[in-house]
């Protein structure tokens, strides 16, 4: 089987493993502005935790509900609509990915952080 066309990383893991995976490491980034993660796991959450926040800036009944739906809990749904995205002043860009070093197993660990911690210090 050939390779082309297909996207986004398995992360060793079936199909509903995988969008567990993703909307638990994005419902912990919410609720705790910063996850250490593996090189791949960081670079598959941006693009989707970033489509999220800028639905999130919109704020209406209809991208919240769809916000619910993508993220695992509501709770951390709402902190994103109530606290996270009033407070953001740009377009896009909302995830920084900084290196942190290495794992035991020499695994590359990042750390992602979410930006209007550094847009409030200013």
């Amino acid at each position: 089987m050939h390779r082309h066309g297909y996207k986004g990383r398995k992360l060793g893991r079936e199909r509903d493993q995988r969008r567990a995976l993703i909307k638990t490491l994005s419902s912990q980034l919410i609720e705790h502005y910063s996850i250490r993660t593996t090189l791949p796991k960081a670079k598959e959450l941006r693009p989707y935790l970033e489509k999220l926040i800028t639905k999130a800036r919109n704020g209406s009944l209809a991208n919240r509900r769809l916000v619910i739906s993508k993220i695992s809990t509501k709770s951390s749904a709402n902190h994103l609509f109530d606290f996270i995205a009033p407070k953001l002043k740009r377009e896009s860009g909302y995830l920084r990915i900084e290196k942190d070093g290495f794992r035991r197993d020499l695994i590359f660990i990042l750390l992602l952080l979410l930006i209007f911690l550094f847009e409030l210090d200013e």
